[in-house]
């Protein structure tokens, strides 16, 4: 009703509600941001000058006033051109990023921290000082391994699930910020 790409754009504005991110934020990152809802989100409720750029291996249907990166993030080429678009550094990473399921369980969870841990590792290099990081993560073997890693590079460390995520679903939401 509300023209929203997908449900994933209610849990954006759940989170934003809890923490209040994204009208502060003039240069925002969306990393596996197919099919683009978080991105509608962000332009929504964002000013006018905010920057808004959204990354994937998939295409996604054109937003007014975002910009969109066909790539890999896996790829420094994607990340430099990152670096290049914003010229300056980012307010606010997010990503809610799920890899495709094998149905192996070892692997799917080892590819989801591969996921988190790329994207934790750009926004080491590009999110500014007190800048905001939105991660989907799921809570497994890795989890604490994981969070001591974030540590090293991020405060304030948060875990939350928004209500329109399934209660089955094990899946969270980390929101921190860059030391």
């Amino acid at each position: 009703k509300e023209g929203f790409r997908s449900r994933s754009s209610y849990k954006l504005i759940q989170i934003n509600d809890k923490f209040d991110f994204l009208n502060s934020s003039k240069n925002i990152l969306d990393l596996g941001c197919a099919p683009g809802g978080w991105l509608q989100v962000s332009k929504k409720f964002s000013s006018v000058e905010t920057k808004i750029l959204g990354i994937d291996k998939l295409d996604i249907e054109a937003i007014p006033g975002v910009k969109f990166y066909k790539g890999d993030i896996f790829e420094e080429e994607v990340v430099n051109y990152i670096q290049v678009f914003f010229r300056t550094k980012i307010d606010l990473i997010m990503s809610d990023m799920s890899p495709n399921s094998t149905g192996n369980k070892r692997v799917d969870h080892l590819r989801i921290f591969s996921l988190v841990e790329r994207v934790v590792s750009i926004s080491t290099k590009l999110l500014q000082k007190d800048g905001f990081i939105v991660i989907k993560i799921f809570q497994g073997g890795m989890y604490g391994d994981l969070m001591n890693n974030m540590k090293e590079s991020l405060k304030n460390i948060k875990n939350f699930k928004p209500k329109a995520s399934r209660k089955e679903s094990p899946e969270m939401y980390l929101v921190a910020q860059k030391k």
